[in-house]
């Protein structure tokens, strides 16, 4: 029975429309109908619905979203990027500033973490600067996507790569292979961004540098992000002489453990992490469990055949559009496994199931964080809108990595 592919199906519409009569839906609710569809139908069991839930993924993005709260409410990312942007000395170098400065953040914050705390204060800037705010969340968009894969801890699917696959520290190939590409991918970024939304000409706006606004919950911020940094160090200098790396959700758990221990305001950091996300990301392990067990897909796709690193990239990004990137490595994880795929492999899954999400709003969950969020600020970016920009960047992206995974 491929009762859990035609409820996929539907998800996937849902979620390109998006409304039905009168009332719109939010894509966690979506997705979270379709996880409870499965269940109520019998097609996967309560106990198996529980066990389909990554419980690493989950406390690893509880970790980070914390840490995201806390540098949301002390103010502490936005002070740093003003200092930052301030210097730029038109609308064009700000763009600049805006892809590279996200893209870093990202690949150590997780691009989910960034587009939270990064939407409403790209808004904010793209009005002083008199910058198209679509344009700019695009922007933002495409670096936090592009950023987050050169590390392991820079998007979920890479984290389950790092977790399942043996890649020592994981630190260190993913820097070393994807380091280069991914940031000649964030000026490409900026290209392609800049061509569809000129800036216009200008000298910088009148722009104060922003306030911490809690002086005490930024100095456990920065303590956070210190320890964050120091254990990241550690997995590496592991990994290197032999020992065994710190599992990463271990390293999201600590950098909360400041702000949930010393903070006087834990409670409110715990109310504001984004919890539709992460019923976001539990629904979906449901409902992709369930259509793993149906094994369609693996019945349409013949593993074997994807070995090498062009076929990797393209069906990553192909595939990622319907299923989304996280449930198509959560998906293909065990035939993956079976395959003992190389290094590069690996990396090429890592990369081509993320920079999917720089072809459709669907490729990739940050893309829906972004643009719910900036509805709430009255900005509406359409699929098509979208697209006509993903699209070349896209393929740009794919040539990119598929040339320095290859050779």
């Amino acid at each position: 029975m491929f009762i859990p592919v035609i409820i996929l199906i539907l998800v996937f519409l849902l979620i390109a429309i998006r409304q039905v009569g009168g009332y719109t839906f939010r894509i966690w609710q979506i997705m979270l109908a379709g996880a409870v569809a499965v269940l109520l139908l019998g097609q996967i069991t309560p106990h198996a619905a529980l066990s389909a839930i990554d419980a690493d993924v989950m406390l690893f993005l509880f970790g980070m979203f914390v840490i995201g709260a806390a540098v949301q409410e002390s103010g502490y990312l936005s002070s740093i990027s003003h200092r930052v942007f301030v210097r730029a000395k038109n609308p064009d170098q700000f763009l600049f500033l805006l892809i590279m400065v996200m893209g870093i953040f990202s690949a150590i914050l997780m691009n989910d973490t960034i587009a939270v705390i990064g939407t409403p204060l790209v808004i904010a800037l793209a009005c002083a600067w008199g910058i198209d705010r679509k344009g700019a969340l695009l922007a933002l968009c495409f670096a936090i996507t592009i950023g987050s894969v050169a590390t392991p801890i820079g998007n979920p699917q890479n984290f389950l790569i790092a977790s399942f696959a043996d890649l020592g520290d994981a630190f260190t190939p993913f820097l070393v292979y994807l380091g280069i590409p991914t940031f000649i991918n964030l000026i490409i970024a900026w290209l392609v961004v800049r061509t569809f939304y000129p800036p216009a000409s200008g000298c910088p706006p009148p722009v104060q540098p922003e306030p911490i606004r809690d002086t005490s919950l930024a100095r456990l911020t920065a303590l956070s992000l210190a320890i964050i940094l120091v254990l990241i160090g550690f997995r590496i200098v592991g990994g290197i002489v032999g020992y065994n790396p710190l599992p990463l959700m271990v390293i999201a758990l600590a950098g909360a453990a400041p702000l949930l221990l010393m903070s006087p305001r834990r409670g409110e950091l715990i109310r504001n992490v984004d919890w539709y996300t992460l019923i976001f990301f539990a629904a979906l392990f449901v409902l992709m469990q369930s259509v793993f067990d149906t094994g369609f897909f693996q019945s349409v796709i013949d593993i074997q055949t994807v070995t090498s690193v062009p076929v990797i990239m393209v069906v990553s990004v192909v595939i990622s559009q319907f299923i989304s990137n996280v449930p198509f490595v959560a998906l293909f994880q065990p035939l993956i496994i079976q395959q003992g795929m190389s290094i590069q492999a690996m990396l090429a899954l890592a990369a081509g199931s993320t920079i999917a999400g720089n072809l459709t709003i669907l490729g990739a969950a940050s893309n829906v964080i972004v643009i719910q969020n900036a509805e709430r600020c009255g900005v509406t970016l359409t699929f098509l809108e979208f697209f006509k920009i993903g699209l070349p960047l896209t393929v740009l992206n794919v040539i990119v990595y598929t040339v320095f995974l290859s050779f």
